[in-house]
């Protein structure tokens, strides 16, 4: 495993783009076939992208949970990982199976020319057969457009800016989206002496404590090995509606619960839909006097570096299960709701990497003209 940015190959079977657990997975099921590839990460250590989430971040799913094909996470099994912990285990996984990452390389650009594709990463010109886009959708930060409208004094942060509750004025905090992110945050800013106000879609939630007893005797390895990775798949009916659900309103809430909001002293408010005389304005005619803003609103794709034609009118990349048909070699891995509603989670990521590993080596074993020229 490379630590730094080194030489990077002028022709290589295949390029995986990100070593977060979606790249290492499919690192992983890459090298048992045999395959050649690297993987480019754009952060300068593997586990970056945890390490750089909010100070008190711990995994929404117990340890048993947390861990990708061939080497379990080390934790006590009940136990919530902190964003750290997650960041070594990552680190850790590559290394010891020597996973060829080269991390501090960004990539900028993503064509087929002549047959292959070509990676741009800086003054690096890479081609290859097969491409695999290894990246979660939490790439570009969205907030809505009549942020710009409120008063400068607010403070005003994305989730994936929020840190600790130190960034904030004082006086009142509203989050914007009530997902597991934004339910946390909430809980935490309330406890750290914020009036706290909540806005967003009740999404629903896991019906059972995750460190509760019934989760021990049976119900959560049922939930995330049955309900999330077997029964809601896109070959379901529940599974689809489930996805499309999702896809428009968020995941329910896995770890934190609406009785932990009340509790806290967090209070829901109507969806925010605007700005009127600074203030953030909510859909029932009042506005609310707040310090603070904390968008948890999601993301856009981020993928604009991707020059090929594979986009829908969302900007949501089209692709079967991860491989991308009207572009043979490019494929995906770690959508939301890719192939199940586990496929952006760890536990679940491994089944839709095997599966593209195996689509690479497949296809492999077929060459076009082209793959014989690179030979």
């Amino acid at each position: 495993m490379d630590a730094t940015l080194t030489t990077l190959p002028e022709r290589i079977d295949t390029v995986v783009i990100g070593a977060g657990q979606a790249g290492l997975s499919t690192g992983y099921h890459l090298a048992r076939l045999g395959r050649r590839f690297v993987i480019l990460e754009s952060n300068d250590w593997i586990g970056d992208s945890w390490r750089k989430r909010w100070d008190s971040l711990r995994l929404f799913t117990p340890a048993r949970f947390d861990g990708l094909d061939g080497m379990p996470f080390p934790a006590p099994k009940n136990s919530f990982p902190t964003k750290d912990d997650m960041a070594d285990y990552l680190e850790a996984y590559a290394a010891h199976f020597a996973l060829p990452v080269h991390t501090g390389v960004r990539v900028d650009r993503v064509w087929r020319e002549g047959g292959r594709f070509m990676v741009q990463a800086g003054d690096s010109l890479i081609q290859a057969q097969s491409v695999v886009i290894a990246m979660a959708t939490y790439q570009a930060a969205r907030v809505p457009e009549f942020a710009s409208a409120l008063d400068s004094k607010i403070v005003q942060l994305h989730s994936q800016e929020y840190r600790n509750p130190a960034q904030l004025r004082a006086g009142g905090a509203l989050l914007v989206g009530a997902g597991n992110s934004g339910a946390e945050i909430a809980v935490e800013i309330t406890r750290g002496g914020h009036a706290t106000y909540v806005s967003g879609r009740v999404t629903g939630q896991v019906p059972f404590r995750l460190d509760g007893r019934a989760a021990r005797m049976g119900l959560a390895p049922f939930l995330f090995r049955v309900v999330f990775h077997r029964v809601l798949t896109v070959d379901t009916p529940m599974g689809r509606s489930a996805r499309r659900k999702m896809l428009s309103m968020g995941t329910p809430l896995i770890r934190t619960k609406e009785s932990d909001l009340a509790s806290a002293g967090v209070t829901r408010v109507p969806r925010v839909v605007g700005a009127r005389d600074g203030l953030p304005l909510l859909a029932d005619g009042r506005t609310l006097d707040v310090a603070n803003i904390i968008w948890c609103t999601g993301y856009n794709p981020g993928l604009s570096w991707i020059d090929l034609p594979i986009f829908d009118a969302s900007g949501e990349p089209r692709h079967e299960r991860g491989i991308v048909v009207e572009e043979p070699g490019m494929y995906f891995v770690g959508q939301h709701f890719q192939y199940a509603m586990s496929s952006a989670m760890i536990h679940g990521v491994g089944r839709d990497a095997e599966r593209i590993a195996q689509s690479i080596a497949v296809r492999r074993s077929a060459p076009t003209e082209a793959d014989r020229m690179m030979a």
